[in-house]
């Protein structure tokens, strides 16, 4: 019988095609191709059988006359089955930096547009290489159409949020995950119970976009490792080629995972990369933008167009205000969330969006009002990482009306407040009431602020308590890369103890951030692992660790399952009230039918913060219920290394109990019964390094 790659051994004839839509379209009785190259002068169209072919098939030329409609090339292959895969060649004045035109024409590019793609023969160095032709490419993948179902519109909001930030390669990756296919989007479905378990609503995906994992430094490469976490993206409408179990079906095993998902009460959030490119600057790899729209997609130095500026510290920056990039990043995020149910993204490096084609500062960029105004992104969550490496930042007043912001400022202040720095009361109170200072002038709301103390770039939870300074040796970079800044503590160790006090205060530590994040008004967002104390070994720059460092070890120790179980139980209690998830900023004032203010701020003594005491390391709050029945809770946050007494406020024909007690042995220190939690009147004892939350009944 005749093999799939036989049949394609021969010519398929063509037309002339349609530059809508752009990229390869399988429609009835054959696929169109589309690809835009405003220089090219000729075009070529190379076929390959299948991933594993070393050569095409058969190579279609394009014409000015018949292919070509304004800067769109075009061609109709007919019945070419799906699965096969392609790449262009360009012909032309293309202006390749580093290359000449003929070096260029000889390239084989990848479609921007792809929806799928093959790493099978990809070199990086080959790709860079000015005088290397042949087959060392990425190829594309003419992937088979979705079936999608119907979804309705809907507008979904971080109200409610519960952010849990994971890789999709290393939460199954270990071999203690036990899945079948680990380190694919197959291998997180089979772990969706632990997240439904956990009780997060949202996962955040760092970059699922295909990226080139050999864009590292040379010396990170003589140590045999790769690009880990994704941050360097080729190929941004194709989910990634390792991320799948069949490259070919790489559309269709996302949408099964999104829909898995769905179907668990969990949505999903992408972290994506379109401040750069993996084309890099002027050396880099000539992989597809360089050829196809050089002057257009990148930002240009116009006093010398073989340079690229760069505020990304990735060597180029995307021209993203440009008319045609704008509208690339638009129907590609509107592909993501219209045809793979994507609930929304998060932007690195977002600041970038904010800059014109000379990397000016705009005071009203048109990318990130465009999106807000776009019928399908204007329903679904926009987040911004608001900064970029060129020094723009713009936490507090990024462009546009309903942009999220990752909060740097609150992850500084948290980390700062429970290592024990004194005088911070005031900025601490205003971070954990939604930061209102931020977000409030300009009619934004709480759940503009995306609140973390962790994220994948820094320390984890279990290394911000346990080492002062990064160990950053393992990335061949003598520990000269990763942030010197990390505002952390080691709790009187660094690294690994046997010392069981001074372990005992971690997990406090530990506990402690956890309670406060999950005790703040805004978005709060865990670092997948943090709630088992994961560590990776002081690394707070693992982008290239594709191993045990980075990876999810499913085998909980006693203190891992200890520290499971208190998160849990702090997610279900945020959940079980209103009132840590206001729609509106804290007043001070009692709402709509409520006898007590929506909040009350306290010292030692009750109504007596200390916001301007240079030494204090203590403040309380009180916060009545949002809704009908709902309890009020008292918050004690004692970062001071001895024990104090908080006044309580006076309930009327009711008491306080003690729910949470960070200081506490497991399971002492969160109760979920509040039948069986201890009462409390007139003040409580609250050790020192601890956070106590008592609830009324």
């Amino acid at each position: 019988m005749e093999s799939s790659e036989a049949r394609l051994r021969r010519s398929y004839g063509t037309q002339p095609g349609s530059r809508f839509p752009i990229g390869a379209t399988v429609v009835q009785g054959g696929v169109n191709f589309c690809t835009f190259c405003r220089h090219a002068t000729r075009v070529e169209l190379l076929l390959y059988a299948s991933e594993e072919s070393a050569e095409p098939f058969q190579i279609v030329t394009l014409t000015l006359d018949a292919n070509r409609t304004y800067f769109f090339w075009h061609v109709f292959v007919e019945a070419l089955p799906p699965r096969c895969c392609y790449t262009w060649r360009a012909h032309g004045p293309l202006c390749v930096p580093q290359m000449s035109d003929e070096a260029a024409s000889r390239k084989e590019l990848l479609d921007p547009h792809a929806r799928g793609v093959s790493d099978r023969f990809y070199e990086r160095r080959h790709a860079a290489g000015a005088d290397t032709a042949g087959h060392a490419s990425l190829r594309a993948i003419v992937t088979e159409p979705l079936d999608l179902p119907d979804e309705g519109i809907d507008v979904r909001t971080l109200d409610d949020a519960i952010i849990y930030e994971l890789h999709v390669g290393g939460f199954t990756r270990h071999p203690s995950s036990g899945v079948r296919h680990p380190g694919t989007f197959a291998g997180l479905i089979e772990k969706i119970p632990y997240l439904k378990a956990l009780g997060v609503t949202h996962v955040e995906l760092l970059p699922v976009m295909a990226f080139d994992e050999q864009d590292i430094p040379a010396a990170a490469v003589a140590r045999g490792l790769r690009n880990y976490w994704g941050y360097s993206t080729h190929s941004f409408y194709s989910p990634h080629p390792r991320y799948c179990v069949e490259p070919a079906r790489a559309p269709q095993e996302f949408r099964q995972l999104v829909d898995a998902l769905h179907a668990a009460g969990i949505r999903i959030l992408l972290d994506v990369v379109f401040n750069h490119t993996s084309e890099a600057g002027k050396e880099g790899p000539l992989i597809h933008f360089k050829a196809f729209a050089n002057e257009a997609f990148y930002q240009i130095d116009t006093n010398d167009v073989r340079h690229y500026r760069d505020y990304t510290g990735c060597g180029n920056t995307v021209n993203c205000n440009h008319p045609l990039v704008s509208a690339f990043i638009m129907r590609c995020l509107e592909y993501w969330v219209r045809e793979l149910g994507v609930d929304g993204f998060r932007f690195d490096l977002a600041s970038v969006f904010a800059r014109g084609e000379q990397g000016e500062l705009l005071r009203t960029p048109p990318l990130p009002w465009a999106m807000e105004a776009s019928p399908v992104l204007a329903r679904v969550p926009l987040i911004a990482e608001a900064w970029d490496a060129g020094g723009l930042y713009h936490v507090g007043a990024f462009p546009g009306m309903a942009w999220s912001e990752w909060n740097g400022r609150y992850r500084d202040v948290i980390r700062r407040f429970v290592r024990g720095d004194a005088g911070l009361v005031g900025e601490v109170c205003t971070c954990i009431a939604g930061s209102a200072d931020l977000y409030q002038d300009d009619g934004r709301l709480p759940a503009n602020s995306i609140n973390f103390v962790t994220c994948h770039d820094g320390f984890t939870l279990n290394d911000l308590v346990s080492y002062d300074a990064k160990h950053n040796e393992a990335n061949g970079d003598e520990n000269r890369d990763g942030s010197n800044d990390n505002l952390s503590w080691n709790c009187g160790a660094e690294g690994e103890t046997g010392d069981a006090a001074i372990i005992g205060l971690r997990h406090r530590q530990a506990r402690n951030f956890m309670a406060i994040l999950l005790l703040s008004q805004g978005v709060p967002m865990l670092l997948a692992g943090d709630e088992i104390l994961r560590s990776q070994r002081g690394n707070n720059n693992a982008y290239c660790q594709d191993n045990a460092v980075s990876w999810m070890d499913w085998r909980l120790s006693a203190d891992a399952e200890d520290m499971l179980r208190f998160v849990g139980e702090m997610i279900a209690l945020r959940k079980r009230h209103a009132s840590l998830r206001r729609r509106r900023f804290l007043t001070g004032l009692a709402e709509g039918g409520q006898t007590h203010p929506d909040v009350a701020w306290h010292g030692e003594r009750l109504h007596e913060p200390a916001w301007h005491d240079g030494g204090a390391r203590f403040v309380a709050l009180t916060l009545a219920g949002r809704t009908p029945g709902e309890a009020m809770l008292h918050i004690v946050f004692n970062m001071n290394d001895d024990a104090r007494d908080a006044a309580l406020p006076v309930l009327d024909g009711q008491a306080w109990r003690r729910i949470v007690d960070t200081s506490a042995e497991a399971p002492g220190d969160i109760v979920p019964d509040i039948e069986t939690a201890a009462v409390e009147r007139g003040a409580c004892r609250v050790e020192g390094r601890s956070v106590v939350v008592l609830e009324s009944r």
